[in-house]
């Protein structure tokens, strides 16, 4: 298991190549892939680096900006999220701020996906993500 890191100039591509993927399975879920936020501004980096591949498939993609970590989790729901995001705060030994978005449910392309996210992060640990607006290509 283990991730795969890209830059996060590329995160606004690499939702739109995840949006595009489910549309062309037709995915008919409410829920086809989920885009998770963890802040591990309290979390050495190199425990960072040694510990989180083994917790993602594959298939499941890294964007980072800081502190800031960004995890898009294909056929991943909220349930499965929840999942996530507790190995993660077990693995690290501490509590993580989060965000988590839906595709489709929570936008229909990665404008509207990084505007729920930035809003949930504000809204619930007050962490500005504006920087994921002007992301947007």
């Amino acid at each position: 298991m283990a991730g795969v890191m890209f830059s996060f100039l590329n995160f606004s591509a690499l939702v739109d190549l995840n949006i595009g993927i489910s549309d062309r399975l037709d995915e008919n879920r409410s829920e086809s892939f989920t885009v998770l936020f963890c802040d591990f501004s309290n979390i050495e980096q190199t425990l960072i680096d040694a510990n989180l591949p083994s917790l993602l498939r594959t298939s499941d993609s890294i964007v980072c900006y800081e502190q800031y970590y960004f995890f898009v989790m294909p056929y991943t729901d909220r349930y499965g999220t929840g999942i996530v995001k507790r190995m993660i705060e077990e693995l690290f030994a501490t509590p993580i701020p989060s965000a988590a978005v839906c595709y489709p449910s929570n936008g229909e392309n990665s404008s509207e996906l990084f505007e729920s996210l930035y809003q949930e992060a504000k809204k619930v640990h007050h962490i500005n993500l504006g920087f994921l607006l002007k992301n947007e290509g």
